[in-house]
């Protein structure tokens, strides 16, 4: 039986885009273990694969060398046939270099790759999407070019929204770790004002976009109970996403979650361009981003803290 190691310590959304090398590694190797390391707090998304065997978590918050030690120490025991490691900064990459796996893969942008036993050039900004990067990564194995993300709400997360699903409705998840990310609060105001005549409207993010969703639910003159935030798990929210209308989200996570659930998505880039490769993948996806040439635009990979210019003019986006 081969045992394949998949590492991807990133943000959220980055591990949902990782799934696709999972679900290929699993169809082509249907016999083989498949573990998957991620970042402390992510590990949720992924309860329930068929694929994986098990989630190992990183807790990068509290004794991250004795962490990347007790990580090694497991993963050599482990004795794993492929390590490959999806996430390009150090620390992933010393974990992969002694990780002892027989074969090492990973992105040439990480500055361990001298370790790998195979390098994959990681380049963005050209239009391909990042699952279509990772999957690279096993390409000579046989793995297809594009795979949706996949993720697996249980039966008891598909409970948990039931009493919000009984008529149509339309998700908004208004919020991003980076502020240049997110549509403008007034942009957002003025979307759920325009559905709320259509049907219901829930804002969703976690708990640290309470104050944010209860804002705009209020300026748009929505029940408090449209304020979802904080009350859903991650698989759960992305039962409430398979089930909605259409959901609207930033270049953000919930964007992957929508995608990985294939939800009728529109998604707003604003200092970010779809062109680095992380839009959405639904069957019934659009991307709505500013009209105007902005010799700014993009800011960064991440976009930015706070507007560069101090006008956010890539946040002036039509919605509808």
């Amino acid at each position: 039986m081969q045992q394949f190691l998949v590492i991807q310590t990133a943000f959220l959304g980055d591990v949902i885009l990782a799934t696709p090398v999972v679900t290929e590694l699993k169809r082509l190797f249907p016999d083989a273990a498949i573990d998957v390391l991620v970042r402390k707090g992510n590990e949720g998304i992924l309860a329930n694969h068929p694929a994986i065997r098990t989630v190992h978590t990183f807790n990068k918050k509290e004794g991250k060398l004795a962490e990347m030690r007790r990580l090694i120490k497991l993963f050599r025991a482990t004795k794993y046939d492929t390590a490959i490691n999806l996430q390009r900064f150090a620390s992933s990459g010393i974990i992969t270099a002694l990780s002892g796996a027989k074969t090492k893969i990973g992105f040439d942008k990480n500055p361990l790759s001298f370790r790998y036993n195979k390098k994959i050039k990681h380049v963005i900004g050209t239009g391909k999407h990042e699952v279509e990067r990772n999957l690279e990564c096993i390409a000579h194995l046989g793995a297809k070019a594009l795979v949706r993300p996949s993720v697996y709400p249980s039966e008891q997360d598909f409970q948990a929204v039931e009493a919000y699903t009984q008529h149509p409705f339309v998700t908004l998840a208004p919020a991003s770790v980076w502020f240049t990310k997110q549509l403008p609060e007034e942009k957002w105001v003025e979307l759920a004002k325009i559905h709320q005549q259509k049907g219901n409207v829930y804002l969703v993010g976690g708990p640290g976009d309470k104050a944010l969703c209860a804002r705009i639910a209020a300026a748009a003159g929505l029940p408090e109970t449209s304020n979802l935030a904080g009350k859903l798990g991650l698989l759960a929210s992305c039962a409430l996403f398979s089930k909605a209308t259409r959901c609207y989200v930033n270049d953000s996570g919930p964007l992957h979650m929508a995608s990985a659930v294939n939800a009728p998505t529109t998604a707003f880039f604003c200092a970010t361009i779809p062109a680095f490769g992380f839009g959405p993948l639904s069957d019934d996806a659009e991307i709505r981003e500013t009209k105007e040439a902005l010799d700014c635009r993009p800011c960064g990979l991440h976009g930015a803290k706070v507007c560069p210019k101090g006008h956010f003019k890539c946040g002036e986006i039509e919605v509808r």
